[in-house]
């Protein structure tokens, strides 16, 4: 790993994926949007110097500045161009000879007469080439130019951005008879001469003129495509227009996307002070570990001086105090939270952006599926949605998540779609889930809220001190917590109804189907009124979670896109709970779930249904108007997949161990992806092992799933101290967490004023 300027390789290598869209070597291309080059380049002037290949990169610059301009400049003369919205100058000079005129409009620059251009792009030697026919004598010339031309561009380059762009290969079958002698051994010796002149006396790392030579390689791919042999293809110029931009203005835009040439971002003081806590941990936890292991290595065997026999001691295990384990886990999460920051905040690790094939998503999916049916077992209950089966369901959907994920399938519709299906299948979940305990149960006690809301948000809470992001950004935790949360308000609030009391008068179920009316009507409500919904959720404390880049658009469009699936959930428990209660369903092993006749129809219908949403899915061709109806017509796939899986009783007394096990651990797995797995909070890849795509997958892939299983084993070890199940020892904990919240803010308001 060389690791130094990202820069570098932006500017000298990379590939193509696909044939239009370039990867630079080990960090990622942000792609720029006019009113972003504006933000960027405002108040800049740009100058570019050269012949007809430097206009055409001149053309696809500022048409990133202004889709609308049209190449209808004086071929053989200088060319201005003005943004007076943003006042930025873009400045083409025609200049296609290395020769005095060129040096002398450098020098008027450096002599402060004229006001320095921000940014200066050279280029030429094809024109000394055809004009004194290839001979070696232009070239000659050619060196001395470049090298009376270098010390004044280098000067420059002190205080502007000054780029030196390397001559493209031709196409030499197409080259028209006037442009023979432009041949690629002739290109490679004017290049050759330039890369070895330029920056030769500079020996300050400032004053240097950037080479930018990445052009060449992409020409390799694309000049057989070129109109004339000489001239790039219109998606190369732009791919070297986008590069430049990239160079010049992720320093300054800091696109989170877009890790090329961007510097490592300074430690904020709450990071400085999560840092402290975890090193204080580990050392804290090797200290009394220590002290404990020495201890009972001195009780493990006392030797009676009188028998000369060994007796036992009483104790025959180290003891483990609640102090070294809390520390023990403390320790074990500063080491992983340590791998976190190094893989997505540090530039340690190389990033890659995405890029969608089909065989990428489906390939994957198909290996998985037989890997699940592989490790097929009988489930210990053949209910509906027993557990088994719910770590299964939990267990593929995110597998299938990951992939959709990691190989950027969020731009092929169909697709997109379909996981939106399974993101709302996992809110069906939380509907079902917690409705049936709080109905069952009818626990409504502060240690079972205290342990679900610790348990869903402890991870992202640590994330968010450790790597500078607003609780908002890992959108799934905070969705799933307000959910719970209107669950809970739901079933709670007076009049309690659960189980046991409506079992005793059918009234109170009627009672219940209010409350369930009532949240439905408050969701359509909220749905529909954008503005009262950020009114609520723009007060403080709740817009400190719920704001991401200084409002609250996004968390309304995330819960706006599911925001029926939970109450199905909830509905979908109440009604298979009535059944089960009155006997009307059979659940015995190797049992349909209804008659035959009533199974057979059921499970024709579910089918139908399944493929007819899959159908509609394929077919949607504007993901803004599919996601309008998303939210009503989700639920018909979610219970179509429900009684598929569980009306035949052969099919529900069996589930997958392989994805139950991930099932276990998803929220992590879902989580973790977003700094471990993917990179740049999921916008790319992260490259461990570069040059080796599968098996960089592969490895990542690997020490991703293990520390998000670590993580999980820890979270469940916290919740047993943090969450007590005395009231009053928990009262303390809340007051402790309260504390640490305060003292969070506190921090966070220091932070924000220190960078405004």
């Amino acid at each position: 790993f060389k690791g130094g300027d990202t820069c570098e390789y932006l500017l000298s290598s990379g590939r193509f994926l696909g044939e239009k869209v370039w990867q630079p070597h080990s960090c990622m291309m942000h792609k720029y949007k006019n009113s972003e080059a504006k933000d960027c380049l405002i108040d800049k002037h740009v100058v570019f110097i050269g012949d007809s290949r430097i206009r055409q990169l001149f053309y696809s610059f500022i048409k990133l500045i202004n889709p609308q301009v049209k190449e209808e400049g004086i071929k053989h003369g200088n060319i201005p161009f003005e943004d007076k919205s943003a006042s930025i100058k873009v400045d083409f000079l025609w200049y296609p000879e290395v020769n005095g005129s060129m040096r002398q409009r450098i020098k008027s620059w450096t002599e402060g007469f004229v006001a320095k251009p921000h940014i200066i792009v050279v280029g030429a030697a094809t024109w000394s080439i055809k004009i004194h026919n290839g001979s070696n004598e232009a070239l000659a010339q050619y060196k001395i130019n470049i090298t009376s031309i270098a010390p004044l561009l280098e000067k420059l380059a002190i205080s502007s951005d000054v780029y030196w762009v390397l001559q493209d290969p031709v196409y030499e079958d197409m080259l028209s008879e006037s442009r023979k002698m432009i041949t690629n051994e002739k290109i490679d010796a004017y290049n050759e001469a330039a890369v070895r002149i330029l920056n030769s006396s500079s020996r300050n790392s400032k004053a240097k003129v950037k080479v930018f030579s990445v052009s060449k390689l992409i020409a390799q791919e694309t000049i057989m495509k070129s109109a004339d042999g000489l001239h790039l293809p219109e998606s190369s110029r732009d791919t070297n227009a986008m590069i430049l931009m990239n160079v010049y203005c992720n320093k300054i835009m800091k696109p989170i996307d877009g890790s090329c040439c961007q510097p490592q971002p300074p430690l904020t003081l709450i990071q400085k002070i999560a840092f402290c806590f975890f090193t204080l941990s580990i050392f804290g936890y090797l200290i009394i570990s220590l002290i404990h292991r020495n201890n009972y290595r001195k009780n493990k065997s006392c030797t009676d001086l009188e028998s000369g026999e060994e007796k036992k001691p009483a104790i025959s295990t180290p003891y483990i105090s609640t102090l070294e384990m809390l520390l023990h886990c403390f320790c074990k999460l500063g080491l992983i939270m340590t791998y976190f920051y190094l893989c997505d905040r540090a530039n340690l690790f190389m990033k890659e952006n995405k890029f969608y094939t089909h065989s990428s998503f489906f390939i994957p999916i198909v290996y998985i599926l037989v890997l699940g049916v592989f490790y097929t077992e009988n489930t210990k209950e053949t209910k509906v949605l027993n557990r088994e089966q719910t770590d299964e369901w939990k267990g593929w959907m995110q597998l299938v998540i990951l992939i959709y994920h990691i190989s950027g399938a969020s731009t092929f519709l169909p697709v997109y779609m379909h996981i939106r299906v399974l993101v709302a299948a996992y809110l069906f979940q939380t509907g079902y889930g917690h409705f049936s305990y709080f109905w069952i149960k009818g626990d409504f006690g502060v240690y079972r809220v205290c342990q679900v809301l610790f348990r869903l948000n402890f991870l992202v809470v640590v994330l968010c001190i450790v790597m500078d992001r607003p609780y908002q950004f890992y959108y799934f935790v905070p969705l799933v917590t307000v959910w719970f949360m209107i669950i809970y308000a739901t079933l709670a609030v007076w009049p309690q109804i659960v189980q046991k009391k409506a079992n005793g008068n059918c009234l109170w179920h009627f009672g219940l189907l209010l409350k369930l009316i009532g949240l439905l009507t408050c969701i359509y409500f909220l749905s529909y009124s954008q503005g009262t919904f950020e009114k609520i959720f723009s007060f403080w404390p709740l817009s400190t979670c719920f704001e991401l880049n200084g409002n609250v658009y996004e968390w309304w469009f995330r819960w706006k896109l599911d925001r029926y699936v939970v109450f199905h959930g909830m509905l979908f428990a109440f009604i298979y709970l009535a059944l089960q209660k009155h006997q009307m369903i059979s659940e015995g092993k190797g049992d349909p779930l209804f008659s035959n006749r009533v199974s057979n129809v059921l499970l024709f219908i579910s089918i139908v249904s399944f493929l007819t949403y899959s159908i509609w899915a394929s077919s949607c061709k504007n993901k803004t108007e599919c996601n309008e109806l998303h939210p009503s017509v989700s639920v018909v796939q979610i219970l179509a997949f429900i009684l598929i899986r569980n009306i035949p009783g052969y099919v529900r007394s069996v589930y997958s161990s392989f994805f139950a096990w991930f099932g276990k651990i998803s929220l992590e797995l879902f989580i973790c992806q977003y700094h471990i797995w993917l990179a740049a909070d999921t916008k790319g890849i992260l490259v461990l092992i570069p040059g080796y795509p599968m098996f960089n997958v592969l490895v990542s892939t690997f020490i991703f799933v293990c520390v998000a299983h670590e993580i999980s084993q820890i979270t469940n070890d916290l919740a047993q101290i943090v969450v007590p199940k005395d009231n009053s020892t928990l009262l303390k904990r809340l007051l402790c967490i309260a504390g640490f919240f305060s003292g969070l803010h506190f921090f966070s308001a220091m932070q924000d004023q220190s960078r405004h």
